[in-house]
C-alpha cells in the first residue's frame, strides 16, 4: 500500500499570537504615547523628551523611536530643535476632521432634554442664516405648554432672544445687518427703536443671554444663550421659552445662568476652548 502523508494546517493566527500580538502592543503603546505628548502639551510643553516618553510608557528609547518613526512619516508628530517631540500639523487635521463632523443637533440633544425636564419650559436650538434664525431642534415635556414654534421655522433676529445672542456675541457687521432690516412688530412690546436694540445687545453681551419679553409673541418669555463651534464662532443658540405666568420676570436671572452653562456644555461638546475655559472659572 502507497503510504499517505499526513499535513497539518497552518495555526489560524488569532491575537494571542506573536505578530498579531505585538502589533496591538505596538498600537496601544503609540497611541499612549500621543496621549502623553497631547495632555504635556495642553499642561503647557513646548516639547517631551524621549526619556520622559520611556518613562511614561515603561520602555526603552530605542521602542520609543521605533513607535515615533511611522508617526513622524505621516506628520502626526515631529521633532523640535531640543530633540524632544510635539504634535505634528497630521494630528491638527485629523483633530479638525473629527469636530468638524459633529453635527450641532445631535450634539446639543440630550443637553436640551436635561434642560427641558428640569425646567419644564420648552427648548430650542436655532442656527443664524442672514438676519434670521432657523428652528433645528425643539423639546417639550409632558408638562410644558404647547408653543406654535416648529422645527424648520424661520423667525427675525431682531424679534427673539436667541437672535440677540447671536448677534451680541456675533461678528460685530451682523449687528448693523440686523438693524438695516424693517423693524416686525409682532407685539406691543416688540422693540423697534435701533437705539433701544443696540443697547439690548450690549445687556445680553454683558450677562451672556438674550431676553425676548412677550416681543415675539404675546405673553411668551424666551431666554437664550449662544453656541460656539471649535473655532470658538458661534454657530447657533438654545433657549428656553414659556408662558409669561409660569416664567415670571424674576425668574429670569436664575434660569438665565442656567441656560448659559447649558450653552457652555453644548459648545464644549463641539470643541469650544473658550465655553470650556468659562465652565471651569464657574465651577471654582
Amino acid at each position: 500500500m502507497r503510504a499517505t502523508t499526513a499535513t497539518t494546517a497552518a495555526p489560524v493566527p488569532t491575537d494571542g499570537d506573536g505578530p498579531a500580538r505585538n502589533a496591538a502592543l505596538s498600537l496601544r503603546r503609540g497611541l499612549r504615547l500621543l496621549d502623553c505628548i497631547a495632555d504635556r502639551t495642553r499642561s503647557g510643553a513646548v516639547s517631551v523628551s524621549l526619556s520622559v516618553l520611556a518613562a511614561e510608557l515603561g520602555t526603552s528609547k530605542s521602542t520609543v523611536l521605533r513607535l515615533t518613526a511611522p508617526m513622524l512619516e505621516n506628520d502626526l508628530l515631529r521633532r523640535t530643535p531640543d530633540a524632544g517631540f510635539t504634535l505634528g500639523l497630521g494630528a491638527l487635521l485629523l483633530g479638525q476632521s473629527y469636530l468638524e463632523g459633529i453635527d450641532l443637533r445631535s450634539a446639543a440633544a440630550p443637553f436640551l432634554r436635561r434642560t427641558a425636564e428640569q425646567t419644564g419650559l420648552t427648548c430650542h436650538l436655532v442656527v443664524p442664516d442672514g438676519t434670521d434664525i432657523v428652528y433645528v431642534d425643539k423639546v417639550e415635556t409632558r408638562g410644558t405648554v404647547r408653543m406654535g414654534s416648529r422645527i424648520g421655522n424661520r423667525l427675525p433676529m431682531r424679534n427673539t432672544a436667541s437672535g440677540k445672542a447671536i448677534v451680541a456675541f456675533g461678528e460685530p457687521e451682523l449687528l448693523d445687518r440686523v438693524l438695516a432690516e424693517p423693524a416686525q412688530v409682532m407685539t406691543e412690546h416688540t422693540i423697534t427703536d435701533d437705539d433701544r436694540w443696540r443697547h439690548e445687545v450690549d445687556r445680553t453681551h454683558g450677562r451672556g443671554y438674550g431676553i425676548d419679553d412677550r416681543e415675539n409673541e404675546p405673553d411668551i418669555r424666551c431666554v437664550a444663550a449662544p453656541v460656539f463651534d471649535h473655532a470658538n464662532q458661534v454657530v447657533g443658540a438654545m433657549s428656553i421659552s414659556g408662558l409669561a405666568s409660569r416664567f415670571p420676570a424674576a425668574a429670569v436671572r436664575e434660569l438665565g445662568d442656567g441656560v448659559v452653562r447649558t450653552a457652555h456644555e453644548i459648545s464644549v461638546a463641539l470643541g469650544s476652548s473658550s465655553a470650556q475655559l468659562a465652565l471651569a472659572r464657574g465651577a471654582r
